[in-house]
């Protein structure tokens, strides 16, 4: 069995100043650190229990193959603050019918972006017994 220590989402953005500031200014992921120098140095930023780094340069746009899933305290307020800081909100937050509170965004390459409630009477917050 692998014994996985950390885990991290790479991105290799075609913008790596916009992919940025968008994770950073815009949904607020704080910076672990930084490498390299220059415009298309790296950035690692907080995720959760994780990290996401942004490095590096891509000719193309990311395709629809990848996809982030962060979990938040209340996607409502979630909703109203990105829309405040002008994120293009691709779908509101919506009750899905396995339980979950679920809101549609993408960073500026069109990495898509799931951000999760789990509803206090949810089972993966809530197991009895254990």
């Amino acid at each position: 069995m692998v014994h996985v220590l950390s885990s991290r989402t790479l991105l290799r953005p075609t913008d790596p100043d916009r992919t940025r500031a968008f994770y950073g200014e815009q949904l607020g992921l704080a910076v672990h650190r930084e490498f390299g120098t220059g415009p298309e140095r790296g950035t690692v930023c907080f995720l959760g229990g994780g990290f996401l780094e942004v490095s590096g340069r891509s000719e193309e746009p990311v395709g629809p193959g990848p996809a982030l899933w962060l979990q938040v305290e209340d996607a409502a307020a979630a909703h109203d603050e990105l829309r405040a800081k002008g994120v293009g909100i691709v779908r509101p937050p919506v009750k899905e019918p396995w339980g979950l509170v679920e809101m549609w965004i993408e960073d500026p390459d069109g990495t898509r972006i799931v951000l999760v409630e789990v509803p206090a009477e949810h089972p993966l917050r809530y197991r009895p017994g254990i």
